[in-house]
């Protein structure tokens, strides 16, 4: 399994942006998928975004799609998740994953990690 440390969490008002970063150990970064997922207190964890090994293909959830940005720095065993325009219900813990393949990153990625408080204001 891939181990993943998030960071770039923090309160915001609405409207402002925050960007978060995870980095991955180094072994397995290069050939994972990686994701984006978020849970708000009483709700279930949600796929945000997902990223290709290469950067090249990304796929969004709806709620956030032209409001956020994955990308990865395969150099630095590092993914990104900027986040432009927010809103309250934006609130949440922001969690980062990885998986091989584009199904499981999106549905059910094997490795997770702790999390990074993003909390907005109105």
């Amino acid at each position: 399994q891939v181990q993943l440390v998030e960071s770039g969490g923090g309160s915001v008002q609405a409207g402002g942006s925050l960007t978060l970063s995870c980095v991955a150990s180094a072994r397995t970064f290069m050939t994972a998928y990686m994701g984006w997922f978020r849970q708000a207190p009483g709700k279930e964890r949600e796929f945000v975004a997902a990223i290709s090994r290469s950067g090249g293909w990304t796929y969004y959830a709806d709620s956030v799609k032209g409001r956020f940005t994955i990308s990865r720095d395969n150099a630095k065993n590092t993914v990104f998740l900027q986040m432009n325009s927010l809103k309250p219900e934006d609130t949440a813990l922001y969690y980062c994953a990885s998986d091989q393949t584009t199904g499981a990153v999106i549905t059910r990625p094997r490795s997770w990690g702790q999390g990074t408080q993003v909390t907005v204001s109105s």
